[in-house]
């Protein structure tokens, strides 16, 4: 175990990853279930366009969980999560103000896209920022 594996950073995009490949895998193999669960005030089905929500998901957690066993990969790799995470969250950001979503995705999507957006965007700036916090 190198001494990077048991920071908070490490900690973080370990279960932020693990996080986002679980929903990205429920998109994939379970997509009518994760669009009633997740989705269905968003307009109708298409079972499609949510298998590719769970392929960007399961590809950002991957790259997530890889940044934490890996840490001289960690800045461009949780970059590449942070570019998928916060165009995400600011479409909702966008749909949400014009009225596109009800505004009680204000708070309903603070936890599941606003928050992983924010703290991966954070480490990624940290590590492309500073090199040696990479092993941090």
């Amino acid at each position: 175990m190198n001494e990077a594996q048991g920071t908070p950073s490490n900690w973080i995009l370990g279960v932020l990853g693990t996080l986002g490949m679980a929903n990205g895998f429920w998109a994939l193999f379970a997509a009518n279930h994760w669009f009633t669960r997740i989705a269905a005030d968003t307009g109708p089905l298409n079972v499609h366009f949510v298998r590719d929500v769970g392929a960007a998901y399961v590809t950002a957690g991957a790259c997530l969980v890889f940044a934490a066993l890996r840490p001289a990969w960690r800045a461009p790799l949780t970059a590449s999560a942070a570019c998928f995470l916060t165009l995400h969250a600011l479409g909702h950001v966008f749909e949400t103000a014009t009225g596109q979503l009800g505004s009680h995705h204000w708070l309903e999507d603070s936890p599941g896209v606003f928050l992983p957006a924010i703290l991966v965007s954070a480490l990624a700036y940290r590590f492309i920022r500073s090199p040696a916090s990479q092993s941090a």
